[in-house]
C-alpha cells in the first residue's frame, strides 16, 4: 500500500479522496496550513510558501494529490497576485517538492479549462479558458507537465456530486457551475421545497458529472499504475442542468413537479464568462486505467447509498 500526501484535504473533493484512499488501505497524510484535531487523518502543518518545508513534509510519500484551491472567486478577480500564487505558484512548489522526493504528482484540475464550445472534449485538449479560474487551472496543469515531466498525472473532474467529509454543511449551494447541485436539490426536495434550476443564460449548461468518492477511487487507480498524462475522471453521460435534476428525482424518489427553471440571480452571476458545454470524454482514460462503466444513474445510485449508509460508495474497486 502507498503513503499518499493530500493538499486541500479539508475541502470537499480532498476530503472525499482521503476517505476513499483510507478505505482502500492506503496511508493518508494531510498537508494543512494550521493544526487540525477534528480530522480522521494524520495531518502535517506545512508552510505552503516554502519548497523546503513541502519537500520535508512529503518525505517517504509515494504520491502527492494536489487539490488545494482558493474558493474566494471575488478575491481572485480583485487581487491577481494572490490569485496567481494561490494556484500557479503553489502548484509549482508542490511539483518541485514531489520531484525532489520522486513522488508521483497527481494534480486535480477542472472541466472549466475548456471554452465550452466543444462537446465531450478529449484528454489531449489543452484547453482554452474563458475566465480567470480556468486560466489559473490551465497554467497549473502546464506547470506539472514542465516540472514533473515523467511523474505527473493531470486529473480533470466535472460536476462533482457528493457530501463534504470534513464539514457538516457544504460551503455553497447551487452556483453557475455544477458543484453541490445534486446535494442541494436533494436536501430541498426532501423538505418539500421547490428547487429552481438556474438558466438558460450565464451558467455552465452541459457537463459530465461524477461522484467525489468515485473520483477518489479512480485517482487510486492512477497512483497504483503511476500513470502519466491527462485523465478525465468523469461519468460517461453528458447532461444539462435540467437533465441532471430530473435524473436525481428519479433515483432519489423525489417529486419532479417541484423543479422549475429561473434566471440566475443577479448576485450569483459569475464575474466573467463561463463555459457553456464543458463535457469531457473519458474513453482514453477508461482504456488506460482499465475502468468500467460509470453511467449517471449508477453514480446517482451510489450517492444515494452514501447518504443512507454514511460510507463511501465507489464503482471502481482498488487494484491488488
Amino acid at each position: 500500500m502507498a503513503r499518499i500526501a493530500i493538499t486541500g484535504i479539508t475541502g470537499f473533493v480532498g476530503s472525499n479522496i482521503a476517505s476513499v484512499l483510507t478505505d482502500f488501505g492506503h496511508e493518508v497524510v494531510g498537508l494543512v496550513r494550521t493544526e487540525r484535531v477534528d480530522l480522521p487523518w494524520h495531518c502535517k502543518v506545512v508552510d505552503f510558501d516554502s519548497i523546503s518545508d513541502l519537500t520535508e513534509a512529503i518525505e517517504s510519500c509515494d504520491a502527492v494529490v494536489h487539490c488545494a484551491i482558493s474558493n474566494d472567486f471575488n478575491r481572485l478577480t480583485q487581487d491577481r497576485e494572490y490569485a496567481y500564487e494561490s494556484y500557479v505558484g503553489m502548484t509549482s512548489r508542490v511539483a518541485k517538492a514531489s520531484v525532489a522526493n520522486d513522488a508521483h504528482l497527481v494534480y486535480v484540475s477542472t472541466d472549466w479549462i475548456m471554452d465550452g464550445t466543444q462537446h465531450m472534449s478529449l484528454e489531449s485538449n489543452a484547453g482554452n479558458p474563458v475566465n480567470l479560474y480556468g486560466f489559473l487551472k490551465a497554467m497549473s496543469e502546464q506547470v506539472c507537465r514542465d516540472l514533473a515531466q515523467d511523474s505527473h498525472a493531470i486529473c480533470r473532474i466535472a460536476g462533482v456530486m457528493g457530501r463534504h467529509r470534513a464539514a457538516e454543511a457544504a460551503p455553497r449551494s447551487q452556483d453557475v457551475g455544477f458543484g453541490y447541485f445534486v446535494d442541494t436539490l436533494v436536501r430541498r426536495l426532501r423538505e418539500g421545497e421547490s428547487f429552481s434550476v438556474w438558466g438558460p443564460d450565464f451558467v455552465n449548461k452541459v457537463t459530465t458529472p461524477s461522484l467525489a468518492s468515485e473520483i477518489g477511487a479512480q485517482i487510486e487507480r492512477v497512483i497504483s499504475r503511476r500513470a502519466v498524462g491527462n485523465f478525465h475522471l468523469v461519468g460517461d453521460d453528458a447532461v444539462t442542468r435540467l437533465d441532471l435534476a430530473y435524473a436525481a428525482c428519479e433515483v432519489f424518489d423525489l417529486d419532479p413537479s417541484l423543479i422549475h427553471e429561473s434566471p440566475v440571480p443577479e448576485g450569483e452571476k459569475f464575474a466573467a464568462p463561463v463555459p457553456v458545454d464543458s463535457s469531457l470524454s473519458n474513453l482514453e482514460t477508461k482504456q488506460r486505467l482499465g475502468l468500467g462503466p460509470t453511467s449517471l444513474r449508477e453514480l446517482l445510485t451510489a450517492f444515494r447509498r452514501e447518504l443512507e449508509t454514511m460510507q463511501s460508495q465507489t464503482l471502481t474497486k482498488p487494484e491488488r
